[in-house]
Order: structure tokens, then C-alpha cells, then sequence
């Protein structure tokens, strides 16, 4: 450990990776999970069940899976966030305008983080909630997010996170990410084509703060096959900056 390094507790990090397998897989065994995370069958037990005294997992069985006491912890955490309080609203009518998947999203620790997920009447069915992680680069909200934040904290997020593909759609290459934040700033606003998810696109608009900081972005969804290609280039993008407009205003007073 160097010197500048932080004091990590192992027995700490090995439990909450139980958490991440479990919050991954759903229900386990301890031998699968012992075997996904290269452990010890019996240091697994005991996590476990110390976890299961403390109701954070529940036993089906020999499976484990994790508890609704977690739920107390994410549902307080969103409440909480102040992006989501004057925001929370705005997604629900941008879902019921469209018709379509409404998400707003942070960064945290250089990924982005659903904050808020509404689904209009004729959404598609994806497995997004609050707190699920995706990849900046690969994503609408992402990128919209990424062109508002300093070029020094792009390029620590691109060294710690790299530019995995997603799809084939993905962008994996720098100066092409770099080309496509540049436009995301000057038209205010930015496209994720089948990047993320194949047969799904995507608008996303920046929420700027009163001194220029970024603060998240919304977006709306719809399938590609859905997709009005005049609708979603010239009409969509307003809908969604217009949205976007609106959080600025009650996040800045």
C-alpha cells in the first residue's frame, strides 16, 4: 500500500462484492457465489450470514438473495438527491407527453446513474431503475453529460472506465467521442443511436447549473422501429431540452 493509498478494509470490500454478485445474478447459492468471485465456500457462508442477521439478504433455501432493507437505503438516497426533488416531475409529464421512456441520469464516479425512470403508454419494456449504472460514452444522457463536464474530468473518466462497446453502434474511439461532445454543445443536446441498446434511440439534454456546472441530464427513449426519422431529429430534441429548460429553472432558485 502506498503511502497516499487509502486504509481499505478487506473484510469490508469481500462483503459488499457478495452484495454486487447477489445484486447481479438475483438469487444464490453460497457455492455459486463462491465460485463467481473466486472465494473461499465457507468466507462466503459467513458473510452471508452475518448479512442475514442484519436483514440486508433473505434465505430461500440454500439460496441467498438481497433484502427489501436495501430498498430503504436506494429509496432514501433518491428522495434525498436534490436533482431528483425538482425533477421528478418534469420526467413523469415528459413520459405521459411522449408516450415514451422518460430517464434522468448523474454522473457518479465517472458512470452514469439512473436517477428517475418513467414509462409512457407506449414505452418499451427495458430493466432500467433508479440506480442502475451504464457507461457515459454509450449513452444519449451520457454524452450529454460528458460535454458539460471539464476536459480534465473527461479524460480521467475515459482512463479509469476505457470506451467499451456496448453494441457495434458504440463509440470506441477518442477523437470521434471528442467530435460528437463538440456537437453535443453546440446544438444542445445529444443522439444515442442503437449505441446502448440495439433497436433503441435516444435524446438526452444537459441540466446546467446557474454557474455552468453540469447537474445531470434527461432524455426520452423509442425503438428504432417506432422511430420517425423527422419526428426524432427536429422534434424529439426540443421536447427534451424544453423539459430539460424547465429542471434548470427550479434547480437555479
Amino acid at each position: 500500500m502506498t503511502e497516499n493509498a487509502p486504509h481499505r478494509v478487506e473484510t469490508s470490500r469481500k462483503t459488499i462484492q457478495i452484495l454486487d454478485a447477489l445484486r447481479e445474478h438475483g438469487s444464490s447459492s453460497v457455492t455459486f457465489i463462491a465460485r463467481e468471485l473466486e472465494m473461499n465456500k465457507s468466507t462466503v457462508h459467513n458473510h452471508l450470514s452475518t448479512l442475514e442477521a442484519e436483514k440486508f439478504v433473505v434465505r430461500n433455501g440454500t439460496d441467498y438473495e438481497l433484502s427489501l432493507r436495501l430498498l430503504g437505503f436506494g429509496g432514501y438516497v433518491q428522495h434525498r438527491h436534490p436533482l431528483y426533488q425538482v425533477a421528478k416531475r418534469e420526467v413523469h409529464r415528459l413520459a405521459s407527453q411522449t408516450g415514451e421512456l422518460a430517464n434522468l441520469m448523474v454522473e457518479e464516479y465517472g458512470q452514469g446513474v439512473y436517477l428517475a425512470s418513467e414509462q409512457g403508454e407506449q414505452a418499451v419494456d427495458l430493466d432500467i431503475y433508479p440506480g442502475l449504472r451504464r457507461p457515459l460514452h454509450a449513452i444519449g444522457l451520457g454524452k450529454a453529460i460528458l460535454a458539460h463536464l471539464p476536459s480534465e474530468r473527461v479524460d480521467e473518466i475515459v482512463e479509469e472506465h476505457g470506451l467499451p462497446a456496448e453494441t457495434d453502434q458504440t463509440i470506441t474511439d477518442r477523437a470521434e467521442l471528442d467530435a460528437q461532445l463538440a456537437t453535443v454543445r453546440d446544438r444542445g443536446y445529444a443522439v444515442d443511436n442503437e449505441e446502448l441498446i440495439r433497436g433503441l434511440r435516444c435524446v438526452g439534454a444537459p441540466i446546467i447549473a446557474k454557474d455552468g456546472t453540469v447537474l445531470g441530464a434527461i432524455s426520452v427513449s423509442q425503438p428504432v422501429s417506432r422511430t420517425n426519422s423527422e419526428h426524432f431529429t427536429d422534434e424529439v430534441p426540443d421536447i427534451v431540452q424544453s423539459a430539460a429548460n424547465v429542471i434548470e429553472l427550479h434547480a437555479n432558485h
